[in-house]
This record gives C-alpha cells, sequence and structure tokens, in this order.
C-alpha cells in the first residue's frame, strides 16, 4: 500500500497530513485558510491522491506557517508513500487551462529538489489570501518531497484562476509520476539510484 502519514508539529504549526498514491482524489482538508483548502482540494481531485490534512497554525499572526509547513509535510507524506520508487514513472506534465488562464507544469521525482515557479500574479491578494504563498507551498513541496518541479504561466489575468491552473496543473503531472508503469516494474533511472 503506498500510504503515508505524517505529523509536524513546531511553535509555529500542528499538522497531520495522510496520502493514499492510489486513491481517487477523496479529499478531508482543514488548515483554517479558506482559499488554501480550496487548492488543496483541488490538488487530490486531479493527482487522484486521497488526502486528508489538519494543520493548526498562528493564523493570528499570517497564513505563512501554516502553508509552508503543510508543503513541507505533504512533500515528507509523498517521499514515504513512494518508497523505494521502483516501478513509477517519474516523470510527469500538463498544460492546463482555466478560462482565461493556462499554467504548464512538468515535474521529475528525481531526489533532486529544484523548483521554477513563474506564475506572476497581477495581484497580490486573493481575497484575504497572499499570492506569494502559492510559490512558497511549492518550494516546500519541492524541497521535502525531493522534485524537480516546474510551473510556468502561459496566459493569465485573473489571480484566482492561475492560481488554480497551477495547483491543476501540478495535480495532473503528479497524477502521471506516481503511477505504476505497467510496462516495467524496476527504477526508473540508468543510475540504479533515485
Amino acid at each position: 500500500m503506498r500510504q503515508a502519514t505524517i505529523t509536524r508539529k513546531t511553535h509555529e504549526t500542528s499538522i497531520e497530513v495522510t496520502l493514499d498514491l492510489d486513491g481517487t482524489g477523496k479529499s478531508d482538508i482543514q488548515t483554517g485558510v479558506g482559499f488554501f483548502d480550496h487548492m488543496l482540494d483541488q490538488l487530490a481531485k486531479h493527482s487522484l491522491i486521497d488526502m486528508v490534512i489538519r494543520a493548526k497554525g498562528d493564523l493570528h499572526i499570517d497564513d505563512h506557517h501554516t502553508v509552508e509547513d503543510t508543503g513541507i509535510a505533504i512533500g515528507q507524506a509523498l517521499v514515504k508513500a513512494l518508497g523505494d520508487k521502483k516501478g513509477i514513472r517519474r516523470y510527469g506534465h500538463f498544460a492546463l487551462a482555466m478560462d482565461d488562464a493556462q499554467v504548464t507544469c512538468a515535474l521529475d521525482l528525481s531526489a533532486r529538489p529544484y523548483l521554477i515557479c513563474d506564475l506572476g500574479f497581477p495581484t497580490q491578494k486573493i481575497g484575504t489570501f497572499d499570492t506569494e504563498l502559492v510559490r512558497e507551498f511549492f518550494q516546500a513541496i519541492a524541497t521535502h518531497g525531493g522534485i524537480t518541479l516546474h510551473i510556468d504561466r502561459r496566459h493569465g489575468i485573473n489571480s484566482h484562476h492561475i492560481a488554480e491552473a497551477a495547483f491543476k496543473s501540478v495535480a495532473k503531472s503528479l497524477r502521471m509520476a506516481v503511477e505504476k508503469d505497467p510496462r516495467n516494474d524496476a527504477l526508473p533511472s540508468t543510475k540504479g539510484a533515485l
């Protein structure tokens, strides 16, 4: 079973994340940050990764620690659930259109974290949510999930659409990368290590 639970507790946050890579996209998410919950629901739904997330953070300060630490825990849970990575497709890519926005994602479950995130939000806020936190979330997942992650806005004038297209394109790419390859049950690397 490709499942994992990660618990992360600091002076700023208390987070528990449970993932099932072979799920159906069910989500049960409560972070206290409404827009972020909406984005995490998209991540689960379109990756077909079941996610249960409970996060309590210092929201009286701002949303930063909650968003970043949730990304850290999701990244760590992905690593744990993937195990030795034998038989996975490893790579994923997707170009996703959502109304005015088009965002592309390409990723590699390489164990070499790197983030390119060029979304160019036209506003600093989506409701009360800071748009800069989208990058912080993906940086945390890339770093702690060992993912080479490239996310690029091709088009977009509405910040909500851009953010949602980003989460959905990452989700679709992640779905592709974590899937079992029916033609190969070996480690997908000529180096013999990931």
